[in-house]
């Protein structure tokens, strides 16, 4: 995800994991690096990143750590800022002398600092960039997340198939690559599958009345709406589509998490691609979800599932490699990851991106409150 949101969290810079200090170099220990917005305008996202990767951190350890070392977790606050990303990777790899790091969260601040990682030998591992070029510096780099090709596809894939939806109108923002990519892909997917756009209007960044392209589009008398943006500009765009008697389905993908907090019932029969649903009736999600509201009081979003899943997979790949200090072996056994987590079966591409399906997410009113409700898991092959 790359596009900076309405400024949160700006209090909650803090860089340790749970329990664990900044650690001097000579720990026996197994240091990994983090990097997140955990200040800024996309702090919601870079916390809740950061609250599952402390989750995760703290099971292990508390389970004995990985053959006996616990892992220690120094991570640094970038504030959505690549500039800010490259400094806090220098100092993680200088002064803190670690080989691995999680991070960053988002596509341009990851970017930013996977030519250094790789020309390094550090493994990165993106819990949460989408953007499809963020591996391309090397075999060093991994992420956790499904890449915006695929859930631009995965969107078309729903709208047409699950929704029977044969006319398409698409609303994006012309200026943002995330919004782009994922309308590419879901035209390509949807018109493949039998429908037709019949409209598709663009606007630009921080615009706010949109009311004039909706007439358009309220024109063009679409079967489904798809909207592939970020949850600020999304909850605007509903409530005019409503507004305007627009009633067809909506949908978006991933950068709709944290609708529940900042919409209204506009945002009723809206569906999005994520990367899990909280209520999946996955052993592995049931556990999940259960620790992390235990811990921190609320339901997990996405983001804070990959950023679990992204510590798990490190495990796995320090065990199967049988050290914690040849990072060498630990990236092949991480490249040859097989196995399940909270956000599914993952394995990786010739390009370390990884093979999973995605969950469509509807939106819905429960107790009074709009939530969301596990609608569909769709694969793409």
């Amino acid at each position: 995800m790359n596009k900076m949101l309405k400024s949160v969290l700006a209090g909650a810079a803090l860089c340790t994991a749970s329990g664990m200090l900044f650690a001097a170099p000579k720990s026996n220990n197994i240091r990994v690096g983090g990097i997140a917005p955990l200040s800024g305008a996309v702090a919601v996202y870079g916390v809740e990143c950061k609250n599952g990767i402390d989750l995760a951190i703290a099971e292990i350890n508390a389970a004995g750590g990985i053959n006996g070392q616990k892992i220690e977790f120094i991570c640094e606050d970038d504030e959505g800022d690549a500039a800010k990303s490259v400094s806090a990777y220098k100092k993680l790899i200088t002064k803190d002398k670690t080989r691995i790091i999680i991070g960053s969260l988002t596509s341009g601040c990851t970017i930013a600092i996977t030519k250094q990682a790789q020309a390094n030998k550090v493994i990165q591992i993106a819990p949460a960039a989408t953007a499809v070029n963020v591996t391309d510096a090397g075999n060093y780099i991994f992420r956790a997340c499904f890449i915006d090709p695929f859930q631009g596809r995965v969107g078309g894939k729903f709208a047409s198939e699950n929704l029977g939806a044969k006319k398409a109108a698409i609303l994006y923002d012309i200026g943002n690559d995330y919004s782009v990519g994922l309308t590419d892909n879901f035209v390509s997917e949807f018109t493949k599958n039998g429908g037709t756009i019949v409209a598709k209007e663009s606007y630009g960044a921080g615009e706010k009345d949109f009311n004039a392209i909706i007439t358009k589009v309220k024109a063009a008398n679409p079967d489904v709406v798809y909207l592939p943006d970020y949850y600020s500009t999304v909850a605007l765009i509903a409530k005019q589509l409503r507004a305007q008697g627009v009633n067809t389905p909506i949908v978006g993908a991933d950068g709709w998490d944290g609708l529940t907090e900042n919409a209204d019932d506009s945002v009723l029969n809206g569906y999005y691609s994520n990367h899990y649903a909280e209520d999946s009736d996955s052993p592995a999600v049931q556990k999940f979800v259960k620790n992390f509201e235990a811990k921190y009081g609320k339901k997990p979003n996405s983001f804070a599932a990959l950023g679990y899943d992204s510590v798990y997979m490190l495990k796995d790949a320090i065990l199967k490699a049988g050290t914690s200090t040849d990072i060498a072996k630990i990236r092949e056994a991480l490249e040859a990851t097989d196995a399940d987590y909270v956000t599914g079966h993952i394995k990786f591409d010739e390009k370390r991106n990884p093979i999973k399906s995605a969950v469509m997410v509807k939106m819905v009113k429960e107790n009074g409150k709009l939530s969301q409700a596990y609608a569909a898991t769709v694969d793409i092959k």
